[in-house]
């Protein structure tokens, strides 16, 4: 096996139900899991409607830079949400379709990373993080170098603190937009700052931005990497990669489609790349990606659910914990009262709810933890569980 296996550390829930084990929650009260960041609002009826309609695609091999059409309709929704009309993506060049964000973020760092000889390069994430961006790192034989996203730095990671010789043994870093699990929304400066950097050290930014529909003011739509690369003149998004889903913003987890959009030689070395990995979105997925892309309708909607769950959530928690409302996304990140592993462990003891500790999601560092004394409340449930949920929460810290 690859040796560099062993340096994968175990994924969050994998340490959560080691943290559970021997718990018995009371059985008088239903489960509530609000620790998984599994969408569960219901799948629009269109796009199970488009699905089915192409089954009799699944009896060809589909292509892996998927149908024109869906990389069109791709393309379209991109250069509207974007705004990215002085320099608008084409869909021959610009955009692959991939099985979701969570694949295409992995495989990217197996694509981008050359680790031949002398030091390991680094890889640049947010601490806390996505668990993929650390496994990518290291199983392409780069090292993760973390910058913390704390409360004094709103959330967001603070490029000018990086040493230059980090940043000359840089290849890739990983953007998280709106972040998981804060919820911050970087800047016009942030992404400035960051593409101006890779401009000079010529490392590929990776931004993930599947939450970047789940937003609260309709008049102010999270930015995004390319959008900011656009007003900033960077030609042909060099070095800029972006990475989009359906799971989020239409609620279709489980069809496992997104897509990466940028820098054009990138792409097309990718796109090598991925014939190989042998990713390709089968017909009937296109079909219904497709779909989704071209509506606004169904995500309005998805945001008005979030936005009625957070209201109702915060006004129980606000008064006993110390929680506020993120930029975005579908996540608090409250602080708790004691150690966040006791805390998860106890919240779940006494009331049957399962959060997930804000340790679990972080890297130690000199600086220590900065997920510790912290959990992930991940609001997808439906609005009556999640003011179920937060009842339950309120009443096990009044009573403690």
């Amino acid at each position: 096996m690859n040796s560099r296996l062993a340096s994968l550390q175990p994924y969050p829930f994998q340490k959560l139900a080691q943290l559970l084990e021997g718990v018995t929650p009371p059985k008088d009260k239903k489960p509530i899991r609000l620790s998984i960041g599994e969408p569960q609002h219901a799948a629009p009826a269109f796009v199970l409607e488009a699905l089915k309609a192409n089954l009799g695609g699944l009896s060809t091999y589909p292509v892996t830079k998927g149908a024109l059409e869906l990389r069109a309709a791709i393309a379209a929704w991109t250069n509207r949400r974007f705004d990215l009309h002085a320099a608008p993506l084409d869909p021959e060049k610009h955009i692959l379709p991939v099985a979701g964000t969570r694949e295409a973020l992995f495989s990217i760092a197996q694509a981008v990373i050359d680790a031949r000889g002398g030091e390991a390069p680094y890889v640049l994430s947010p601490n806390p993080f996505y668990q993929i961006y650390e496994g990518a790192a290291l199983l392409a034989g780069a090292q993760p170098y973390f910058l913390n996203t704390v409360e004094n730095n709103g959330y967001r990671m603070d490029f000018e603190n990086v040493p230059r010789e980090v940043w000359q043994r840089t290849q890739l870093v990983y953007l998280c937009s709106p972040g998981n699990p804060t919820g911050a929304v970087l800047n016009h400066d942030d992404f400035k700052r960051i593409i101006a950097l890779s401009q000079q050290y010529s490392f590929v930014i990776a931004s993930d931005e599947c939450y970047s529909e789940l937003y609260f003011d309709e008049a102010a739509p999270p930015i995004g990497l390319l959008e900011a690369a656009q007003k900033l003149g960077v030609k042909d998004y060099k070095n800029c990669l972006v990475f989009h889903s359906l799971s989020k913003r239409s609620n279709l987890p489980g069809l496992r489609s997104g897509f990466v959009a940028g820098d054009t030689a990138l792409i097309e070395q990718y796109h090598q790349y991925r014939t190989y990995q042998g990713c390709a979105l089968p017909p009937s997925t296109q079909t219904a990606s497709i779909a989704a892309w071209n509506n606004e309708a169904h995500v309005l909607d998805n945001r008005n659910q979030y936005r009625a769950k957070f209201d109702a959530v915060l006004e129980i928690l606000a008064p006993v914990l110390d929680v506020k409302k993120p930029d975005a996304g579908f996540y608090l990140w409250p602080r708790t009262p004691r150690d966040d592993a006791t805390f998860t462990r106890e919240l779940y003891e006494r009331e049957n709810v399962l959060v997930l500790p804000g340790s679990y999601l972080s890297r130690e560092t000199r600086d220590g933890n900065p997920g510790a004394g912290r959990v992930r409340i991940a609001l997808v449930a439906p609005l009556a569980e999640c003011v179920d949920g937060a009842k339950r929460i309120r009443h096990y810290l009044e009573s403690h």
